[in-house]
């Protein structure tokens, strides 16, 4: 890029980009707010907003300079690791999702280590947050900032949060949260028991009770126990080679989690479970608060667009560099994340001009025109010429020699002056 936009001063302009990239003062928030303005519009276009994905990434990292680095989980890695993990909010229909809201993840124990946060840059007002407390706070921004809502879509390492689960309903949103199969929950029809009778002695109880034989199960154990009849194969978009498909159920349940702490019950809401045939027990676990008259096959299609934020950050660290950032301030790891983003939503901005993914679509190089008297190699041309030998456009069959086999011709001579043989050299 340095060559590009300043040829004459490749080095100097190099040094410059670094500087606008790691130390810039200019605003990551604005700068995204713009691209937010230019690029909803095109994937609007293409259908409305329908869901909020919250997620995080991983980028593996060496050494312990880079800010944020620490041993943890890593997506990309599928496992712990040293990395850097951010969390963002994106904004998703089935033609695109675009970040609205992108923050590095600093560990407890960066975030105690005045020396390290001061060498690297990080805001002196910004204390630890867990990942989902961050993703709280671009929640809430987002529902402040008037952004077009959808389902908040989340994965189980948070949607197995039940505060974050119960903080998103309060936002007046909606949500489909993947869970572990450990989570707890009142069967069909089942509820905790209701507090005691007051006996007139002491301070009336409050709270909901359980007993020894009055107990909530697991996701795993209740889906286990379902009939045949329960499951029903839904498919949810089409793949590269055939349509995605797989066999899933749907109940009414109440959360279990703490409830005999509580005095009133928790809302009923949507358990999903998937079950692929030919796996032994179920896979996949979610809650959703989405209405109690949603289609079957509408609340699995939500729950699967998670696969687009996954296929987005594939590109935005593919094709636009996301994960190549080589500094290690505070302030550059997110100007190089907004740029990014930027780019990318360039190019979603751009898609419905190439053919066929909208109706204005262009054609950026015209067709070449030919003349009429053009005729491919090898066609029939509808006026041979006089001779057919000549005929330029006349292809031969294969496996036959054109012309009459020519005569045997004496081509060299032999060392003592007599010319050899014909049928010792002939050359065809």
């Amino acid at each position: 890029m340095a060559a590009v936009t300043a040829p004459a001063r490749t080095a100097a302009q190099h040094q410059s980009l670094l500087h606008f990239v790691g130390e810039g003062g200019w605003s990551d928030e604005r700068v995204l707010g713009k691209v937010r303005e230019m690029v909803l519009p095109a994937i609007v276009r293409a259908g409305p907003i329908e869901a909020w994905i919250i997620d995080d990434t991983g980028f593996p990292k060496q050494g312990r300079h880079s800010v944020g680095v620490a041993r943890q989980y890593c997506g990309q890695l599928g496992k712990q690791d040293n990395c850097q993990v951010a969390v963002s909010l994106s904004l998703a229909n089935r033609h695109a999702s675009l970040p609205v809201a992108w923050r590095l993840y600093l560990p407890q124990e960066w975030a105690a280590d005045r020396a390290r946060r001061r060498k690297v840059g990080v805001p002196e007002d910004l204390d630890f947050r867990t990942k989902p407390e961050i993703a709280l706070e671009q929640l809430r921004w987002a529902c402040a900032a008037g952004l077009p809502r959808g389902v908040v879509l989340l994965d189980a390492g948070y949607g197995n949060n039940s505060e974050l689960r119960a903080d998103i309903t309060a936002l007046d949103l909606t949500y489909v949260a993947g869970i572990l199969s450990t989570t707890t929950v009142w069967s069909p029809g089942a509820a905790p028991l209701p507090p005691k009778r007051w006996s007139g002695r002491g301070r009336p109880t409050t709270r909901l009770r359980r007993d020894a034989r009055h107990q909530p199960v697991s996701v795993k154990e209740l889906a286990l126990g379902l009939s045949k009849r329960t499951w029903r194969r839904i498919e949810w978009r089409e793949g590269s080679a055939e349509p995605l498909a797989s066999r899933f159920a749907r109940l009414r349940i109440r959360v279990a989690h703490r409830d005999d702490q509580r005095a009133d019950l928790r809302p009923q809401e949507w358990l999903l479970i998937e079950w692929p045939k030919g796996e032994a027990e179920p896979t996949k676990y979610w809650l959703s608060t989405l209405p109690n008259d949603i289609a079957f096959h509408r609340l699995v299609d939500l729950a699967k667009l998670r696969w687009r934020i996954e296929r987005d950050y594939q590109e935005l660290k593919q094709e636009v560099g996301l994960g190549q950032f080589e500094g290690r301030g505070w302030r550059g790891f997110h100007h190089h994340a907004t740029l990014c983003i930027a780019a990318y939503g360039f190019l979603i901005s751009e898609r419905e001009t190439i053919p066929p993914c909208g109706p204005r679509a262009t054609r950026f190089i015209p067709a070449a025109m030919l003349s009429d008297r053009y005729r491919p190699r090898g066609s029939a041309a509808a006026a041979r010429a006089s001779h057919p030998q000549l005929d330029r456009n006349h292809a031969p069959p294969p496996d036959c020699r054109s012309g009459q086999d020519s005569a045997a011709m004496p081509m060299l001579l032999s060392t003592n002056g007599k010319t050899l043989a014909t049928e010792d050299f002939v050359m065809q």
